[in-house]
């Protein structure tokens, strides 16, 4: 009983404390500041530029110190990722200059355009943001960007949408603002027809200075992604962005700041300022014991979704870095910016084999008369040979380009409930194509075999592939011959409505007594050549989470057989 007791008047002045900090106003709450939430390692100081007039995402707050959803998420990816931010607040137009002067050495929340990509390299998008069209409450209304020819449109300078009205020659007359809050203030006075302006600051500004006489009236383009931004060389630092943030997404860490800031944008959130603190009291005591049984199922119940949460990011977290080591491995012959000189040869290939063609009569007129030698070769024959260099050509720079994309979706991070109908076949020879240099340095006898009626699964196609790939890297590494061979097949069981997928290789084989430990976490036969047991670990909890299974079965110095089953949708 005494404990009983004691337990009651425990749960009671918690609750009496608890009551009393939620009666306290927002800035009477104990704030962590920068030093006291983590200790960052010693290192160069990364400074950031933002914009200190776009909230939520970035601004200066009351105290005169950076804030926002765009301020904190950087904080965050600088703690995860163990170096030091400095952000610096100024107006955007002198935050672009200072990128692309080297006063700064990243954006934080810089939107994406060709042009912009042209100079700046950017991280995976962190948010969306939408433009919209502002005009006065009872001016004529527009429906088409078209609509602005001629009228007096306010814009941030050197903003995105700056950049779109020049460059798509709308002949609207431009009149750039420093801020937003000048745009809206200006549309809001009386002067000029409309702003074309960031929807979500404009509004949180409009309200903030109670600006009731404007409103959208007109989205010109889709949302846009918003990243981090640096210029072109410093790719390994928009590296370590993207994985802090890419951690940050499988954590969870992410979607709380965004929640914080843009997901209950416009609620009242308090309670306390609707009933007063006084009423929380009396009900408080009144309604004790309904409280503290409350309470503790509330807290049981956030126990077990805490520990939910933390095994699925852990999971999460698993995939990501099986993934980036498989990555790892694929990108290390690929070089530096492929994309920029493989488009390049893309468009002037054509070109080049237009301009031969052309010449072509003038040479075979001149050749009547005087033998032509072009390359040291007789015209007669560099003729034969001009159209399949040139084809040769044309065909490896699409190769090269279709080898790039598959690179960018595989690295991709999507959602494990990202699921739809897709062709086996088409998983298979994309994974194939990814892996092909692995390929090539381990065997001379890759075989493929694709089932004809090319069967369709329901599932997540960039996990799959990621299973595929985890298991001919394998048998890659399994390999001690490049005269040993490999074997892919796809096929399908229409007596069980499934999808087979099997590999076979003559490599070294696995031991008998290691077979039924392949799919637990960190168990690895290549820990002196770098493994870190997690592929086969991960790919069977995939194969598990899409209804599938996958066996092995091998023997030492013949060779492993992998066949991996998966539910057939029926078409």
């Amino acid at each position: 009983m005494i404990f009983v007791h004691l337990k009651l008047s425990v749960l009671f002045i918690c609750l009496c404390f608890g009551l009393f900090l939620l009666s306290l106003p927002v800035s009477a709450k104990p704030i962590l500041n920068e030093s006291s939430q983590h200790t960052l390692q010693d290192g160069p100081v990364i400074t950031i530029a933002a914009d200190s007039n776009y909230p939520p995402y970035e601004f200066l707050n009351d105290r005169g110190e950076p804030d926002g959803y765009s301020v904190e998420l950087t904080k965050a990816i600088a703690q995860v990722m163990g170096f030091k931010v400095k952000i610096v607040m100024t107006d955007w137009e002198s935050a672009l200059n200072g990128l692309y002067s080297g006063e700064f050495d990243a954006l934080q929340n810089i939107a994406y355009s060709e042009k912009r990509a042209s100079n700046i390299i950017f991280s995976s998008p962190h948010s969306i943001a939408n433009q919209s069209v502002f005009a006065r409450i009872g001016d004529p209304k527009i429906r088409s960007i078209q609509d602005l020819k001629g009228k007096e449109v306010l814009v941030q300078n050197a903003s995105i949408m700056h950049e779109y009205l020049l460059e798509n020659n709308i002949d609207a007359i431009i009149i750039p603002m420093r801020t937003h809050t000048e745009a809206l203030r200006q549309l809001s006075a009386g002067n000029y027809n409309f702003a074309l302006i960031a929807n979500l600051p404009s509004l949180y500004l409009s309200k903030e200075f109670n600006l009731n006489n404007i409103h959208p009236v007109f989205s010109p383009v889709d949302g846009q992604r918003l990243s981090y931004g640096a210029l072109v060389g410093n790719e390994n630092l928009i590296a370590r962005f993207s994985e802090g943030l890419a951690i940050l997404k499988n954590t969870g860490v992410q979607q709380k700041i965004y929640d914080k800031w843009l997901g209950t944008l416009g609620k009242d959130t308090s309670l306390l300022k609707t009933i007063g603190p006084l009423a929380i009291y009396i009900l408080g005591f009144l309604s004790l014991i309904i409280v503290g049984i409350i309470v503790w199922n509330s807290m049981l119940r956030k126990e077990v979704e805490k520990r939910s949460l933390q095994l699925k990011a852990q999971q999460e977290q698993l995939i990501q870095a099986d993934k980036m080591a498989s990555l790892g491995v694929l990108v290390s012959g690929v070089a530096h910016e492929i994309n920029n000189p493989t488009g390049l040869l893309i468009v002037n290939l054509p070109l080049l084999k237009s301009a031969w063609e052309d010449a072509l009569p003038y040479l075979e007129r001149h050749q009547e008369h005087q033998q032509i030698t072009l390359a040291g070769l007789p015209f007669s024959r560099i003729k034969e040979e001009i159209p399949y260099v040139l084809h040769e050509m044309n065909h490896s720079t699409v190769k090269i380009r279709n080898i790039v994309n598959d690179l960018k979706d595989f690295a991709r991070i999507e959602s494990e409930d990202h699921k739809s109908e897709v062709s086996i076949n088409h998983l298979v020879t994309t994974a194939i194509r990814l892996v092909d240099t692995s390929i090539r340095n381990a065997t001379t006898r890759f075989e493929l075999h694709l089932d004809a009626s090319n069967p369709y699964i329901y599932a997540n196609a960039q996990r799959i592939e990621q299973v595929i790939i985890n298991l001919i890297i394998n048998s890659c590494d399994s390999l001690n011959d490049s005269s040993k061979s490999i074997r892919l097949t796809t096929s399908s069981d229409t007596e069980h409505n499934q999808v087979i997928i099997q590999l076979e290789d003559q490599g070294c084989g696995i031991e008998a007594e290691h077979l039924s430990r392949l799919s637990e976490p960190f168990f690895t036969t290549k820990r002196d050549q770098g493994g870190t047991g997690l592929g086969l670990s991960v790919s069977t909890g995939i194969i598990a989470s899409h209804l599938g299974s996958m066996s092995f079965d091998s023997i030492v110095g013949i060779g492993t057989t992998v066949i991996v089953k998966l539910p057939k949708v029926k078409k």
